[in-house]
């Protein structure tokens, strides 16, 4: 097969017609004020390792945290110690990979607090949702974080029915505000703050967290039940 074709005035090449070949690209030169920002704010520090030989330390002071020396290690020390603890890992993993016995400590333990809810063990349900709560912050930093928000907020929601349960409605309402800063469209975390709102007597804040809620799911059967009966409170309140 053959083809002609004209070339620009004063433009000729020479090619084949076989596949496209990447041409190697030249790494740009460094922006000097760029180097020179990054070089001003360098800053030499003394470090060291930990007796595993896998955390890394300040030297003076022999902290993953040192607040006198201003260091803070805790999380690269945590990478660290995911991958001394897998071997098998070149690198770390897609973000599709999950820990299956991660997932599995966080279900059973959040499990054992709604068996213990149920029985109106509220002390006991209360400390089973606070360790699946810590369970589920320990994956690997490249796994999804979606999978932790949802595991996170489904028991941090449990222990403010818990606190709610046992009459601390503070604490009841700082848990329902932690499920809406981690998960806002989940209508459980505004039912949540509702019941804590209701449980200090601000009926007209409960309404508010209800309505917010309803934005994102305006038919949840849930929240709509629930703004009637504060509804009803109020204007029995009103009547009487």
């Amino acid at each position: 097969m053959s083809h002609s074709h004209s070339h620009a005035p004063g433009e000729s090449h020479s090619h084949s017609h076989g596949p496209a070949q990447p041409q190697p690209q030249a790494i740009p030169n460094p922006d000097p004020a760029f180097v020179a920002v990054i070089e001003a704010d360098f800053r030499p520090v003394a470090v060291t390792l930990g007796p595993d030989n896998i955390a890394l330390l300040c030297e003076p002071h022999k902290l993953e945290k040192c607040p006198t020396c201003n260091l803070d290690y805790v999380h690269l020390n945590r990478v660290s110690k995911i991958l001394a603890q897998n071997p098998n890992l070149k690198a770390p993993p897609p973000g599709n990979i999950v820990s299956k016995n991660l997932s599995q400590a966080v279900n059973n333990t959040k499990e054992e607090g709604n068996a213990l809810y149920k029985m109106h063990k509220h002390k006991e349900a209360l400390g089973r949702y606070t360790m699946a709560a810590s369970i589920a912050v320990q994956r690997p930093p490249w796994e999804s974080n979606q999978l932790m928000r949802e595991e996170l907020s489904t028991v941090i929601s449990n222990r403010s029915a818990s606190y709610f349960e046992s009459e601390d409605y503070i604490s009841a309402l700082a848990d329902a505000e932690t499920v809406i800063a981690i998960r806002r469209n989940w209508s459980k975390g505004h039912f949540r703050k509702a019941r804590a709102l209701v449980g200090l007597g601000v009926l007209n804040e409960a309404i508010e967290a209800l309505q917010v809620g309803l934005a994102f799911e305006p038919n949840n059967a849930e929240l709509g039940a629930y703004l009637e009966d504060i509804q009803r409170m109020l204007k029995e309140e009103a009547e009487s």
